[in-house]
């Protein structure tokens, strides 16, 4: 039980939970709809990014613009003009006209000469409107008698005001009705012997190499919108398109053959007809929108595209694999979150991965398949922030816990150190008992009760004080950390909290310590010099220094930690200061600071200093002997 509560505290477990949390949050806003959006935005971007350059030999498109209108001098044109433009289209043989221009009411005269037309040519399909409950419905053309002939004109418009779905079929439970689209392009492919048929294998329409699967809730960017009739996803390409006038075709400008065996779709651009649509594609006509009769065309062109097996219809995975590939974005993120803790280095590795899902994303529109990149981005983001602030709050509170443990006494260079390798050196929030050789050094001021007592409290705390700041300044110098202060003595080390591992290091703290010790004699010398004239006190130290192994940690309570060494090696610094505190050597007569070592130190720094074996002791405590060295000078 103890490991486990271990376990779901750890900062693995966390990450893995907030992982978890940001990824179902990303499934339940797909879920919403809330991410519908954005992955429409996207696919938008790519229609944008693409454009095909070869001509569509399938389909031409005869236009009213603002100068047929004002050249007509009234609008809508009568039945005769509309019968005249029929006639000089179909004398180029056309394989089938659509007229995108509503015509449920005649408009004289030459209703009878546009009746003929009808009647002799049944190429000629036009549209209806079936309306909803915003819009009237509008009928067929009052000439034409067979149904057949007639496709409604309505798209779905999404809930941001863009079309990008067509419409094949709609059952309104009463008929069954087929687009304009798909009626221009099944008489076209009826030409080629193509028709549509039953796929055996799904059951939905197949017509000639593709079987056309309607769209359904959650493919794409379409998790809570209206899917109702047999629906497809227009991609907007098989253009540009032959583009004709209306004057030109009212006045016989068109070139021979230009229209023969084509789709021809006449229809309106003029700006004041407002027959316009906002698509993914962009617009025209100074920024209004789409025209009807474009969109039409880019719907068969797609429709035969397919048929031919020019391209095929988009695909879109299974709601398992999009969950899967949710949490996977998720857990990169995260991960990103986790080991990058600069940054600089997180906002790269950001923008490379987000690069990444669109290029993606990109790559899947490319060949067919809607790669859902939306939700890939936000699980990304989600996670990457989550683990981001986590960890941040985490490091937080793990650098205030190395400022409350060592506080001032380490050196930017060993602070630094400790920052880099905290993964190593902190676990469960504190940092982790480590067995390691280091250097201790022990200091004390030598007759200190005498010579506190002529001062007062305040006095000796500033004396004091200044010593010990005096003290610490080389300690810091020279890559010690000062452990401790216990009453007049200093307690540092050397080669801790990192880990020193190899002869060289441990050799550097040695030798490191013994220079500290030479420096605080140095420091020491300056004070007496400074208290004399000031007619204070002056004093001398004992300084004990011994390298071994020893153990270090933190002890107390969670809420009040320090950070300290324990082991035989500190105990032996500590009797080396205190040992035979009356020994005296003419050698060294009126040094204030006698510095002893151990062999094991000594071994470390014998040829970097002038040292003289003062013997083998007992030192208090000890059972076995221990040769000390009494430390002169640099070598």
């Amino acid at each position: 039980m103890r490991h486990f509560i271990k376990f779901i505290k750890s900062k693995h477990f966390v990450s893995f939970v907030l992982i978890a949390i940001a990824s179902l949050l990303v499934i339940l806003a797909r879920e919403r709809g809330f991410t519908d959006r954005i992955e429409l935005l996207i696919y938008d971007r790519y229609l944008r990014h693409i454009s095909d350059t070869k001509p569509n030999n399938r389909i031409v498109l005869i236009e009213a613009t603002e100068a047929d209108i004002q050249k007509l001098q009234m609008w809508p044109m009568d039945d005769e003009i509309m019968a005249h433009m029929f006639k000089n289209i179909l004398k180029q043989e056309p394989c089938i006209i659509g007229l995108d221009i509503y015509r449920d009411i005649p408009i004289p005269p030459g209703g009878n000469e546009l009746l003929q037309v009808f009647q002799e040519h049944n190429n000629i399909i036009a549209i209806k409107k079936l309306g909803d409950a915003v819009t009237t419905p509008i009928a067929a053309p009052y000439v034409l008698k067979d149904p057949e002939r007639a496709g409604f004109n309505d798209m779905p418009v999404d809930n941001d005001g863009i079309v990008r779905r067509g419409l094949i079929f709609l059952d309104n439970g009463e008929t069954f009705l087929t687009s304009f689209a798909m009626r221009l392009a099944a008489y076209y492919l009826k030409a080629r012997a193509i028709v549509p048929a039953t796929d055996a294998a799904t059951g939905f329409m197949k017509l000639g190499k593709a079987v056309f699967v309607p769209l359904k809730q959650g493919d794409g960017g379409y998790k809570v919108a209206d899917m109702r009739g047999y629906q497809f996803l227009i991609d907007f390409k098989g253009g540009p398109f032959k583009i004709f006038t209306l004057s030109d075709v009212l006045f016989d400008r068109i070139p021979q053959q230009a229209l023969k065996d084509k789709i021809v779709i006449v229809g309106v651009t003029a700006v004041s007809m407002k027959d316009f649509f906002y698509t993914p594609a962009g617009g025209s006509n100074m920024g209004k929108g789409t025209p009807g009769m474009l969109l039409h065309a880019y719907a068969v062109s797609e429709l035969i595209r397919f048929a031919e097996g020019d391209n095929s219809p988009a695909k879109f995975p299974s709601e398992t694999t999009v969950i899967v590939w949710i949490i996977f974005w998720g857990i990169i993120g995260g991960t990103l979150g986790f080991f990058f803790r600069t940054f600089l280095r997180l906002v790269v590795a950001a923008l490379c991965s987000l690069s990444a899902i669109v290029a993606l994303t990109f790559f899947g529109f490319t060949y067919g398949w809607w790669i859902p990149g939306g939700v890939s981005i936000l699980s990304f983001i989600f996670s990457a922030a989550a683990i981001t602030a986590y960890m941040s709050k985490k490091e937080k509170a793990e650098r205030n816990m190395l400022m409350n443990l060592f506080g001032k006494h380490v050196t930017k260079t060993v602070a630094q150190s400790l920052w880099e390798n905290r993964d190593e050196f902190i676990k469960d929030g504190r940092p982790c008992p480590k067995k390691l050789t280091a250097t201790v050094l022990f200091t004390d001021l030598k007759g200190f009760t005498s010579v506190s007592e002529k001062f007062d409290a305040a006095g000796l705390m500033n004396w004091l004080n200044e010593y010990m700041d005096a003290m610490a300044g080389m300690v810091l110098k020279n890559g010690g950390v000062v452990n401790k202060y216990i009453g007049d003595a200093v307690m540092a080390i050397f080669g801790v909290p990192v880990e020193r591992t190899t002869d060289e290091e441990i050799s550097e703290d040695a030798i490191n310590a013994v220079v500290c010790a030479l420096g605080m004699e140095q420091e020491l010398i300056k004070l007496n010099e400074k208290w004399a004239k000031q007619g204070l006190p002056k004093t001398s130290m004992r300084v004990g220094i011994f390298t071994g192994p020893l153990i270090a940690g933190c002890l107390g309570s969670s809420e009040r930690l320090e950070y300290t060494v324990i082991g035989d090696t500190v105990n032996t610094a500590s009797r080396l200061e205190s040992f035979d505190k009356d020994l005296e050597d003419e050698e060294f007569a009126g040094r204030p600071c006698r510095i002893l070592v151990g062999q094991s130190t000594y071994k470390y720094t014998k040829d970097k200093f002038y040292a003289k074996q003062v013997g083998e002791a007992s030192l208090k405590g000890k059972t076995e002997k221990i040769v000390v060295y009494r430390i002169g000078s640099l070598a």
